[in-house]
């Protein structure tokens, strides 16, 4: 299989591409480089210096080529509300320009990265109103250290339950919209073209070869980042928000399996999959293990801190990725987290 991987340069699609080529495909990079990625713009050696902008004037690349696999986006937490354009035009507009270069060159088959961050808040359940979709919490509430969601009709707290692909979506950020509204340009231009795709909604991902303070670092970065100053991890909340955390190599494998299915698919048809290890762990003890596997096991400082607009619990159900596309997580968060805390990280 001949694939233009978007995005290549990037923590995850380094790890997609070495993936692809060690199963035999064939892969044509692409990479924008952008500086706050990568921290530099000289592009690796075999890929693309382009701008997924302005695809249209790319598109010879896409000649011969089986299937896109499409991770290039600008990440974060996207709460400043200057940040809206950035999301908007290389999220949005580079997905709506790389979709038409590939429908100008015969292309039909896409596999879209997205993220759980589409989601907003997980999914809730009372003991005895069962499922409730809690509003925003309120910064009285947090200031008060009272960080749960409660039931609108009892008040008591919430309990998280697992996050299928069918739940409600409400992005709560100006990057989880701009996920979302890549989805929805993938699935109308499935129906439009004639085509397939399938959109991969990431959990937490970490990893060897990840960014260290970037945008683009994730807590348990973070959480490596303040043992390797010899400080102690700083939690928000008080650390049991519930996430899933996976592996970036088992990211890739759901990649290469999402590319065999899509590449077999007849056309018309679009599908979004969680991928996620399936063990769901909370944040604080995200920073345990990572501390443990320094040595020593340094104990995280919970701080009560919080940040306005995160969610209290998201966690997935992975159920769908393995028997839509035969995908299922290899890397469990406890043998992955403490081998995280020594894994090679990028500059």
């Amino acid at each position: 299989m001949r694939v233009l991987l978007t995005g290549s340069a990037g923590f995850i699609g380094t790890a997609i591409g070495a993936a692809l080529e060690a199963a035999g495909h064939e892969v044509v990079r692409v990479d924008m480089m952008l500086d706050k990625a990568h921290g530099a713009t000289q592009a690796p050696a075999g890929t693309h210096r382009l701008d997924v902008r302005d695809a249209a004037s790319w598109t010879s690349l896409l000649t011969g080529v089986d299937a896109v696999c499409h991770q290039a986006a600008v990440v974060g937490a996207g709460v400043a509300v200057a940040d809206l354009p950035d999301y908007a035009g290389h999220n949005d507009l580079g997905t709506a320009a790389l979709l038409a270069a590939m429908h100008v060159a015969g292309v039909d088959r896409l596999v879209l990265a997205s993220s759980m961050v589409v989601y907003g808040e997980g999914r809730y359940t009372c003991a005895e109103h069962g499922d409730q979709a809690p509003p925003p919490r309120e910064r009285a509430a947090l200031d008060a250290g009272d960080f749960e969601n409660h039931c609108p009709v009892c008040g008591a707290d919430l309990a998280w339950a697992l996050v299928d692909e069918d739940a409600r979506l409400d992005p709560r950020s100006s990057y989880a919209v701009s996920k979302l509204a890549q989805e929805h340009y993938a699935s109308a231009w499935v129906r439009q073209a004639d085509a397939s795709a399938v959109a991969l909604r990431y959990h937490n991902v970490y990893g060897p070869g990840m960014p260290r303070d970037t945008p683009y670092s994730g807590v348990a970065a973070m959480f490596r980042s303040s043992l390797e100053r010899g400080e102690r991890p700083q939690v928000f909340e008080d650390g049991g928000q519930m996430r899933d955390f996976v592996h970036v190599d088992d990211v890739a494998r759901a990649n290469l399996a999402a590319l065999q299915s899509v590449v077999a698919d007849d056309p018309g048809r679009y599908a979004a999959y969680n991928v996620a290890s399936g063990h769901p762990v909370a944040i604080r003890e995200v920073a345990e293990l990572v501390g443990a596997g320094v040595g020593g096991g340094v104990r995280p400082e919970v701080t009560g801190g919080y940040r306005l607009g995160d969610v209290r619990h998201v966690v997935a159900s992975p159920e769908l990725a393995r028997t839509g596309l035969g995908f299922a997580a290899e890397v469990l968060p406890r043998d992955g987290l403490r081998a995280f805390a020594t894994a090679p990280l990028r500059a």
